[in-house]
């Protein structure tokens, strides 16, 4: 998006479509990212993982990873593919997937509700920001967030994670990855525009005979409301270690307050029920 049109939708919901099938693995986006919000290195593990990828996982130091998924092509979702290597005398084919990762902004955001100090907040794109100033450390945010993004500083116990670059929206710039990103796998603008892209390309992969094609995280029904950084993957959720059915882990957080305040209640009435039985 340009300057002009980035101002213009401020008060609109922003977000990411990471589109995985253009996506060739360059990790320039996390090179962005790391510059921009001047985040350490992860040090040099090239090839000591037993993969090409060289930062394993999201962190709070790295909030965007390029996922490295290698794979034995089989089942339904690689009829195409094995066709084509069985024509070539290709006994069996590995099959490369690439996905860079990044904080899913999501609509019911559990790290935002168990967050006690403010440090998270919701901005007006409709972005989940972590203000590392305001971090206490106490780690609620990491496991209240089903999809493993927020992390800890090992150094001073601090949260980090994506802003969907909060910084460059005020100025009018789209986020760093978006802009580093040579193949536009990494879409970046109003959410709703967003999905429409989304649906037309996958329409378009499934009309191709892609039968792995899906879109994760564009349903605003699902179990976090929909993600504000949503995916076109090429095969299952799982295959590139997402939760299939993701849900905001303090979705019952309003049942179990009001369970606990009548269960409350009744001890209290019970007490005073025996203690004025017993003066009797």
């Amino acid at each position: 998006m340009t300057e002009v049109a980035i101002r213009e939708a401020a008060a609109e919901r922003m977000g990411f479509f990471t589109d995985t099938t253009v996506c060739i693995g360059c990790k320039a986006c996390e090179v962005a990212c790391k510059q921009w919000n001047d985040l350490p290195g992860d040090g040099s593990v090239f090839g000591k993982r037993g993969s090409y990828d060289s930062t394993g996982a999201l962190s709070a130091s790295t909030w965007r990873h390029v996922r490295f998924v290698e794979s034995v092509a089989e089942g339904e979702h690689d009829v195409d593919l094995i066709a084509w290597a069985e024509s070539q005398g290709v006994p069996q084919l590995d099959k490369w997937l690439f996905m860079s990762d990044v904080c899913k902004h999501c609509t019911n955001a559990g790290c935002l509700d168990a967050c006690p100090t403010g440090a998270l907040v919701r901005t007006e794109h409709e972005t989940v920001v972590l203000q590392a100033d305001v971090c206490n450390g106490c780690g609620y945010c990491v496991p209240a967030c089903p999809f493993g993004v927020v992390d800890r500083d090992p150094d001073d116990g601090r949260a980090g994670k994506c802003t969907l670059c909060y910084d460059r929206l005020e100025d009018g710039l789209e986020p760093a990855c978006a802009k580093a990103c040579p193949t536009d796998s990494i879409q970046f603008g109003e959410l709703d525009e967003l999905r429409e892209r989304a649906d037309a390309r996958l329409e378009k992969l499934q009309a191709q005979g892609w039968n792995g094609a899906q879109l994760y995280g564009r349903d605003p029904d699902d179990g976090v409301g929909g993600f504000g950084a949503f995916f076109l993957l090429l095969d299952e959720p799982e295959v590139y270690g997402l939760p299939p059915d993701p849900v905001v882990t303090t979705r019952d957080l309003p049942s179990l307050w009001k369970t606990t305040a009548i269960a409350a209640a009744a001890t209290v009435v019970g007490t005073a029920l025996a203690f004025l039985g017993g003066r009797a």
